[in-house]
């Protein structure tokens, strides 16, 4: 369901979509309501055991009678007090385990989307979603919906209780009160579309917030920490803005819910006077009704609160649903095929792709790629900017699906796999390494959930792949690999990280390894030793791996030529420099930037990252 199909259903049936996750508490929810509704109906009581203790002890002057009128009001009260502890009791845990639910659900979600779903979305609006919005859900679960519930029962049943006095007073209180539905349909108009920007805003300061913290080196190193301060003040300020007119939309809505009681209660005053002087009301009635007036005071109040609480929370299930109503076309097949000995055949067949925002009128990135890498090959991608190679990378793992033609391992096309087993047979280490906030074992072992942990096979492989990956600096830190590794391994250098994840993708042992130039920030000497140690992993294993370097090339046995989102030639490095003219052209780029990198490590100036 997109946005504009969430805002055309009204606020009820927006928030019965949350029904499935509350539907386990509802039991325990109902009683929380229950006792808030006995708590109400207990103190509406209290007016009605006042006017007998006025009409009774108290015309008669029956101290002892007063002291026992007074006791059975303590009682009430203390009942009361007792009901809405139960209120609490009942709600507060059913609760939790709703927002717990959600927030599972929510994360799981992100992880099955397709990254063409992370590419669209900014980060810090999907957490203010799984942070905020949920909690206020949570809130509003546990507070606002029972009290709304009840308090709109409170008012019903206290408005009928008016009218057992006299007529008359019961409808001015009434009357005089009806046009707060009035103004709670204007609130609903103004505040809903104000809670939905407000909200929005805040997931867009979210991502300021993560953009800046992610890239304090970057804004350091250019000294444009003002900029970004600047920009973030504008955001924080469009976000007060709108977080102020939210509150002139209460204040309004609050104005009306005091003013009209007031007035009902001085139109009341005076009737009751009046009735009472032409006999037609004792002086215990008006004392009752007033005091039953005075009870639905608060109940009256808080609907303004609490219908403001409500258009929050219908806000925040339309963003959360928005994310669970976004279509996952990366899937599992209905009758999945399984490969039981792969042996790493990975052919690209008339293979199209193209983004979703792309223009009608531009052409495929990668417009009918034909491609073979035979068992146990390694072929080398190489190719100027913009031509697909990192996109033709993320097709083999279906990390985007072909828009045309199809990707086969040992001629079974990858959509007719689980996702979970071409990813076992299918490895990929990225040129941008990203490392997670645990320890160097855990980030090098993550793709063997086959392995116990601790075991001497773990060790083996662990130890096998930091030694592919010439990881030895591991042991340098200060609990070897049991250090953890600060948010995205930036607490290390680039080279570092990068052979954290290139040991990554070995360790995983897939029959095929997509390596997207994983080299690229090792020095000279430390790619040498790697390219040693990868030929005699790469032996028994078929890879594609993206070259940016003319080194990188010699690792294979072949390679392919990429122009245009086409393969246009396919050979041994010798073959194209001989036959191809626009390979030697790419290859003698290739050669000036490695030369210009360099130097640049011997004068240890700074670099920005290139990619031919």
């Amino acid at each position: 369901m997109t946005t504009s199909s969430a805002e055309r259903l009204s606020t009820p049936r927006a928030l019965a979509r949350l029904l499935p996750f509350a539907k386990p508490v509802l039991p325990r929810l109902t009683m929380g309501a229950v006792s808030a509704l006995f708590a109400s109906l207990l103190a509406l009581a209290i007016p009605l055991v006042l006017e007998q203790i006025v009409q009774g002890p108290i015309a008669s002057g029956d101290v002892t009678a007063i002291w026992w009128g007074a006791g059975a009001i303590l009682l009430l009260g203390l009942a009361e007090a007792g009901m809405v502890w139960l209120r609490r009791w009942f709600v507060l845990a059913p609760a939790t385990l709703v927002e717990y639910d959600l927030r599972q659900t929510f994360y799981s979600r992100l992880q099955r989307l397709p990254v063409a779903f992370h590419d669209r979305w900014q980060s810090g609006q999907l957490l203010s979603r799984m942070m905020q919005d949920i909690s206020m859900l949570r809130r509003w679960l546990a507070f606002g919906l029972v009290l709304l519930v009840v308090n709109v029962l409170t008012i019903a049943v206290g408005t009928a209780l008016l009218f057992r006095w006299h007529w008359l007073l019961g409808t001015i209180f009434l009357v005089t009160s009806a046009p707060l539905w009035y103004a709670g349909y204007r609130f609903e108009k103004s505040y809903g579309t104000l809670a939905r920007q407000s909200q929005d805003q805040a997931g867009d300061l979210a991502t300021s917030v993560e953009e800046s913290v992610h890239g304090i080196r970057v804004l350091k190193a250019f000294g444009r920490g003002k900029h970004a301060l600047q920009q973030f003040t504008r955001q924080a300020e469009t976000l007060r803005e709108t977080e102020l007119r939210k509150a002139r939309a209460v204040g309004w809505i609050w104005f009306w819910l005091v003013l009209l009681p007031d007035i009902a209660f001085a139109l009341c005053l005076g009737a009751g006077i009046y009735l009472t002087a032409m006999g037609q009301l004792q002086g215990a009635e008006l004392i009752a009704f007033f005091a039953m007036a005075t009870v639905l005071r608060w109940p009256m109040e808080s609907i303004g609160f609490l219908f403001s609480f409500l258009l929050d929370a219908r806000t925040a299930t339309d963003r959360l649903f928005e994310v669970f109503d976004e279509e996952n076309t990366i899937v599992d097949p209905e009758n999945p095929v399984s490969i039981e000995r792969p042996q790493g055949e990975l052919v690209f067949e008339g293979a199209h792709f193209r983004y979703q925002d792309a223009a009608s009128h531009e052409r495929d990135l990668l417009d009918g790629v034909d491609l073979v890498l035979r068992p146990g090959e390694t072929m080398a991608l190489v190719g100027l900017t913009g031509s697909g190679k990192t996109t033709l990378t993320t097709l083999p793992t279906r990390l985007y699906d072909v828009t045309g033609g199809r990707v086969t391992l040992d001629g079974v096309d990858v959509r007719d796999l689980t996702l979970k087993e071409l990813r076992r047979h299918i490895g990929m280490a990225f040129e941008d390494a990203t490392l997670f906030s645990q320890s160097v074992r855990d980030n090098v072992l993550l793709g063997r959930e086959d392995l116990v942990p601790g075991s001497d096979e773990a060790e083996h492989v662990l130890r096998e792949a930091l030694g592919v990956a010439q990881a030895g600096f591991v042991d340098d830190l200060p609990d070897g690999v049991d250090t953890i590794i600060g948010e995205e391994g930036l607490s290390l250098s680039g080279g570092q990280r990068q052979r954290l994840a290139l040991a990554r993708a070995v360790a995983a042992r897939p029959a095929v390894l997509v390596l997207d130039d994983p080299l690229s920030a090792l020095d000279v000497d430390t790619e040498a030793l790697v390219e040693d140690a990868l030929r005699q992993v790469l032996s028994e294993t078929t890879a594609l791996v993206v070259a940016h370097r003319p080194s990188t090339v010699m690792l294979a046995d072949r390679v392919a030529l990429l122009e245009a989102g086409r393969v246009t030639a396919v050979g041994t490095h010798s073959e194209l420099l001989r036959t191809s003219s626009h390979y030697r052209h790419v290859i003698s780029s290739l050669e000036v930037e490695e030369a210009r990198m360099q130097a640049a490590r011997r004068a240890h100036e700074p670099m920005g990252e290139v990619t031919l």
